[in-house]
């Protein structure tokens, strides 16, 4: 994926759409800004271009740009526990086998055979436990922010999103879709504000024009959009 330094430009692109969405709880009492209410200027933005053949690359681009918008100051604060976990147990297994190795190099083969069994059965729980992790616990999972405000009182929102890339059908273009989490409290969790999960999906057509530039500007407004209505408790 490419980036050249450059005002980007609003772009006319055919849009395929499908939403899927639930909710639960009303509005909130509370009504911290959304992430539609704070504006980017175009020279905020680089223009992102890349081979809109390739899925990997259409979903990766969604996926930074979506979390650039959302953790903008006064938005949410990202927090990075997925990705903290995964890399203490591959940085734990590159110190095990590290360590392992030297030994076996240090101390003769027969009297370090049990220090180096031991050390690979380590190494190998550890990677499992990693790649079990990134499949079980991190799943989908793109962003998880948070942030706290004050309106006569500390009110504290948690947001989780993932997303995939929907496979193309006959007469439809393949679709990045968003699965999104929100929930608003106060008292350091113990009073629910309010809560809201969604689901929804739009054709990758509609963000990447026939060169592959991405449409940054209307990518922003559907995930506001989406965040947005989540927020509100509204069905999106």
């Amino acid at each position: 994926m490419a980036r050249v330094n450059a005002k980007s430009s609003t772009l006319s692109t055919p849009t395929t759409s499908r939403r899927r969405a639930s909710s639960s709880a009303g509005s909130s009492p509370e009504k911290p800004p959304g992430p539609l209410s704070i504006v980017i200027t175009p020279e905020e933005r680089e223009i992102i271009k890349l081979n809109n053949a390739n899925l990997v690359d259409l979903k990766n681009a969604c996926d930074d740009a979506l979390k650039r918008f959302l953790s903008r100051p006064d938005l949410f604060k990202q927090i990075h526990l997925h990705t903290d976990v995964r890399l203490a147990l591959g940085w734990a297994g590159v110190f095990v086998a590290a360590a392992t190795g030297l030994y076996g190099f240090k101390v003769e083969f027969e009297k370090s055979k049990p220090a180096v069994w031991a050390g690979l059965i380590l190494y190998i729980i550890l990677t499992t436990l990693q790649v079990l992790y990134s499949y079980f616990v991190e799943g989908d999972i793109i962003f998880v922010g948070k942030r706290k405000t004050f309106s006569k009182r500390i009110v504290t929102e948690r947001i989780t999103i993932s997303s995939r890339t929907e496979p193309v059908l006959k007469t439809k273009p393949p679709a990045y879709e968003v699965s999104i989490s929100y929930v608003q409290s106060s008292g350091a969790g113990k009073s629910l504000l309010a809560k809201g999960k969604a689901r929804e999906a739009r054709g990758y057509n509609a963000f990447f024009d026939e060169s592959g530039v991405m449409n940054q500007e209307k990518f922003e407004a559907w995930v506001g959009s989406v965040v947005e209505g989540v927020m509100d408790g509204k069905a999106t």
